[in-house]
């Protein structure tokens, strides 16, 4: 197989969450995609949720409109949601399971569970030519499902991998990932990953060929406070080229 760049996809969603704790317009998440770009990330994920905890309308609006990045919109599956999305077409939606109480995403959203209304409620979006991926657990019977509504893309959650214990456990919990990665690349379906990856967990993941994208987003927010995120981007983005080099082109 021949190497495929793998891109690194930065969430701001905790940019917005700083801000928001004490009103006002400081510190601006979009000014924090900008940031990012230059530092090397190559696309800005960004959950814009129900109860509109971190970001905002405004806020993917505005990074639909002034980043040149690719906008990769964190959605929950509601007719809201949808709505909003096919009104600003950002480059993706990545639909999650949200629940008002959690802190953050729990785990992969239930596509086998929810096959039927999950194709009628997205196929306007797949219909519109936006980018539809399913943030799902790393198991083949997500993975089909997924292929069964229509969806080209699927995100792997890494939370478990991430939080379980260094050794036997999170090796298993790799497994799991890399399995899956394979299953959805037979789907034909491209295969992104994220949740919880940092500087010690990254590279495993990273080293998955037929993973494409990885979205890291909570995690460079935090080292940013002690090393900017120019650098802690710079970090994350130099440990996935060091796992995934690129082939040499030959001189010409």
């Amino acid at each position: 197989m021949t190497p495929r760049r793998l891109r690194l996809g930065v969430n701001i969603d905790h940019v917005a969450t700083l801000r928001n704790a004490r009103g006002g317009a400081h510190p601006d998440p979009v000014r924090a995609a900008a940031a990012a770009a230059r530092a090397g990330a190559d696309g800005i994920t960004a959950h814009l949720r129900e109860d509109r905890r971190h970001i905002t309308d405004r806020d993917i609006e505005r990074l639909r409109a002034e980043i040149a990045l690719p906008l990769n919109m964190e959605m929950a599956a509601t007719p809201e949601m949808v709505a909003i999305a096919a009104r600003l077409r950002p480059h993706a939606v990545c639909v999650v399971p949200e629940r008002r109480e959690e802190r953050t995403t729990e785990g992969g959203l239930d596509v086998a569970g929810r096959r039927e209304a999950l194709r009628e409620l997205l196929a306007p979006l797949i219909a519109a030519g936006i980018r539809v991926s399913m943030f799902v657990e790393p198991e083949p019977v997500q993975l089909d499902a997924a292929r069964a509504i229509g969806a080209p893309v699927v995100e792997l959650h890494t939370g478990a991998y991430c939080n379980a214990a260094a050794g036997p456990a999170r090796e298993a919990e790799l497994q799991r990932v890399v399995r899956a990665a394979a299953h959805a690349e037979a789907l034909g379906l491209e295969c992104h990953a994220g949740h919880g990856l940092g500087f010690d967990t990254v590279l495993p993941v990273a080293a998955i060929a037929t993973i494409t994208e990885l979205n890291i987003g909570h995690f460079l927010i935090g080292e940013a406070v002690f090393t900017g995120l120019d650098a802690a981007i710079g970090r994350m983005r130099g440990l996935m080229d060091a796992v995934r080099p690129l082939p040499v082109e030959p001189a010409r």
